[in-house]
């Protein structure tokens, strides 16, 4: 099974307790939710994980719920499973996937519509339903929750399944591991959306530089984890790995490996751009994965290999252009005024030693949010943000559920992790040891992650706002709201003293929710003239802020910053996926607010 079918199971599993509403089923479907989402953010395959005897490492995925699996790795089947899903239609799993469909939504309908609702394609069925009017006659349903159905599923019916860009990066660099333990291989390297650090990737394409193409390319098709060879030539070969993925390898001689980098790597429109260019400079100039061709007479033709993809650039008159640019999007024009020494040249793009801290992270401090708590205590992360050299962090758990609590006892709860907090920071005055980056932690925020109500005011007093050092505000419901609606409660969330930062923007989930539709231009003039700061969260199924908006928003003046929200310590090592998009995002150290030291920090949050 793959990561995705595994993670809908889990998912299923929740869902069959949710609505058959036992006793004790609220700690059950928590554990089968987390363990869901652990198995969808994983970097390799959980059948990879079993056969290493580590899944129980995974943070998520408990004792039981690693024993369940362990029995459908063996076996093809989970007994437990099939008893808790017993009864209940299988359709209704299939209508979970729209968004906006929950469990028990997706049970009523598939029992009302038992004899209308197809198990070969329920999801079809069911948009057949909503066009003819049905779904809108059901009893708390109506036309805008029928339309809103009708929407979902035209939005799943485009996605096609990517990966999400730590499981392809993870794919590709175990097979250049392995690549590497052949001596003929000089160099390899991931190609493609892989090394541009795009937040999906379709294909996973590997190259490699060597004087002895047939012996690597046997080695290629000798990887453990092929499952099967689907081509074995003479410059190429493809395999499909664990999860069913297909990798392909492309070799070349070093004289002309640069050439085989560059032309791999960049997007269609970037090497589409290029080749216009060359045609500007010489109508006789061609551009191939082999080199730079230049036609002499019409018989005739000199071709030029690179060794590096500098040279290659270098060539054409232009610097060197970072992957991440590479997207067809002003890049090759920047590169020529760089090298002309002029103005507005190619920016000197963040890089992941410049972060000195992490301002989104949620603890297991029980702050009894409706939301869900993080998994590892504050000193484990203190201990984790030593290790990765941090100046400082941020504590930014979910805010005190404003449904369960009166506004004192929200007060109360704040005020205890303040406490906490102003504890953690008095034993870091004490001195920490050095981090591996040279440095120690020097001071822990005291944050909150708030929810931005329908009508942009904020779940928490005056009082619990004015206990923080600063509050980021996010979108976590009413996704449907207009442009024009939305906007303004995003502007009225951000509009409060103590709230810097707007988390995780467009509310977007890979493959899973499209974001939410904002006026950008307010939304960057608001943050422009009030000092709001916009979040690049660099959980791997969000990444956002997005690329382009991130591009946009450095263009407007527009200062970011990049958080983990990691709810478990391991999630901290998501940082460079942050910064990955601050890069595509033309993004420099300035743009980003916490590369700044602490004393800088302290005082822009004042």
């Amino acid at each position: 099974m793959t990561n995705l079918e595994i993670a809908d199971l889990l998912e299923a599993v929740a869902a069959a307790y949710k609505v058959k509403g036992e006793n004790n089923n609220k700690f059950r479907i928590v554990a089968y939710e987390r363990a869901s989402d652990a198995v969808q953010h994983l970097s390799s395959e959980a059948k990879d994980l079993w056969d290493d005897g580590k899944l129980e490492e995974v943070a998520g995925i408990g004792k039981s719920i690693a024993e369940h699996l362990d029995e459908i790795f063996r076996t093809g089947r989970s007994y437990h499973f099939e008893k808790v899903m017993r009864g209940l239609p299988p359709s209704m799993f299939e209508l979970m996937k729209v968004p906006g469909i929950g469990a028990k939504t997706a049970f009523s309908l598939s029992s009302k519509f038992k004899s209308k609702i197809s198990d070969s394609d329920p999801i079809g069925s069911l948009e057949k339903l909503a066009k003819r009017g049905e779904i809108a006659k059901l009893p708390g349903m109506g036309e805008d929750s029928q339309n809103a159905i009708l929407k979902s599923i035209k939005e799943i019916k485009g996605r096609t399944i990517r990966l999400l860009l730590p499981y392809a990066t993870q794919i590709a660099q175990e097979i250049i591991d392995w690549l590497k333990k052949s001596n003929d291989v000089i160099r390899a390297d991931a190609l493609g959306s892989v090394r541009r650090k795009a937040s999906t990737v379709g294909d996973v394409d590997i190259a490699a530089a060597t004087n002895n193409p047939k012996r690597v390319i046997d080695h290629f098709t000798k990887y453990p984890r092929a499952t099967r060879v689907l081509e074995k030539g003479e410059r190429t070969s493809g395999i499909v790995v664990t999860g069913g993925r297909q990798v392909d390898l492309m070799v070349e001689s070093p004289q002309a490996y640069g050439a085989l980098l560059q032309h791999f790597t960049g997007s269609k429109q970037h090497n589409i751009a290029l080749r216009e260019y060359a045609l500007r400079l010489s109508p006789s100039l061609s551009l191939s994965e082999y080199g730079i061709k230049k036609r002499i007479t019409n018989h005739e033709s000199l071709i030029t290999k690179f060794k590096t993809e500098k040279q290659f650039y270098n060539f054409l008159g232009m610097e060197w252009i970072p992957p991440e640019l590479r997207e067809g999007g002003g890049e090759i024009e920047a590169a020529l005024r760089q090298a002309q020494g002029k103005p507005s040249g190619l920016p000197k793009l963040v890089e992941l030693n410049n972060i000195k801290g992490d301002l989104q992270i949620h603890s297991s401090f029980d702050i009894e949010t409706s939301h869900d708590l993080g998994e590892s205590t504050m000193s484990e992360i203190v201990q984790k943000a030593n290790e990765l050299g941090y100046e400082y962090i941020a504590f930014t758990e979910h805010n005190p559920s404003h449904g369960q609590h009166k506004e004192n006892e929200i007060i109360e709860i704040l005020k205890r992790k303040k406490e906490k907090v102003e504890k953690l920071n008095k034993s870091l005055s004490k001195s920490l040891p050095a981090g591996k980056a040279g440095s120690s932690l020097r001071k822990v925020f005291n944050s909150l992650e708030i929810d931005m109500l329908p009508n942009g005011k904020l779940p928490v007093p005056e009082k619990g706002l004015k206990l923080l050092d600063f509050a980021l505000v996010s979108i976590h419901s009413s996704f449907r709201q207009s442009k024009d609606v939305t906007t303004k409660r995003v502007i009225a969330a951000l509009s409060h003293p103590k709230v810097k930062i707007f988390a995780h923007p467009t509310g977007r989930m890979l493959g899973k929710r499209e974001g939410v539709e904002l006026d950008w231009e307010k939304i960057f003039e608001f943050s422009l003239s009030n000092n709001k700061w916009l979040e690049i969260n660099a959980e791997p199924m969000r990444l956002d802020l997005p690329d382009v908006l991130v591009k946009d928003a450095v263009k407007g003046g527009i200062k970011l910053t990049i958080g983990t929200d990691a709810h478990h310590v391991n999630g901290m090592d998501n940082m460079p996926y942050g910064v990955f998009v601050a890069r595509r995002g033309w993004a420099e150290r300035d743009d980003i607010v916490n590369t700044r030291g602490l004393r800088e920090f302290e005082k822009m949050i004042e």
